[in-house]
């Protein structure tokens, strides 16, 4: 029965790991989408697009990294009672990947973003600034 409970609770784990990645390489795209403006400006004045680049990814991946932080401190704190009464073993290769993957889907999300938003048009851009 235990081992029931704890299948459901890993799929629906699973399922919200999943539904949120998707959501953070949402938010990543949009987020670079609305700053087109202020980018295309930047490369106006002479910031090369390989310079804008590497600002909007070191910003996305700050985040990307906070948060996964702040994620799994949360996650560490809302299982400590459990991993305790059980004799503490911890599965941290799985978790480590776990981890891994959805920071490289986040950094993925933002190259695609990024790439996407300085290939468009920087006149059309700087037109509706």
């Amino acid at each position: 029965m235990e081992n029931t409970y704890l299948s459901t609770f890993r799929a629906l784990g699973g399922l919200g790991l999943v539904l949120g990645t998707v959501g953070l390489a949402a938010v990543l795209l949009r987020n670079v989408l609305e700053r087109r403006r202020e980018l295309a400006l930047l490369r106006a004045v002479g910031y090369r697009a390989r310079d804008l680049a590497v600002m909007v990814l070191a910003e996305n991946a700050s985040l990307l990294a906070i948060g996964l932080a702040a994620g799994a401190a949360c996650a560490a704190v809302a299982v400590a009672p459990a991993v305790y009464l059980r004799g503490g073993h911890v599965p941290t290769a799985s978790l480590a990947a776990l981890l891994g993957l959805v920071l490289a889907t986040g950094a993925a999300a933002s190259l695609i973003a990024t790439a996407a938003t300085l290939r468009s048009s920087l006149l059309e851009a700087l037109r509706s600034e």
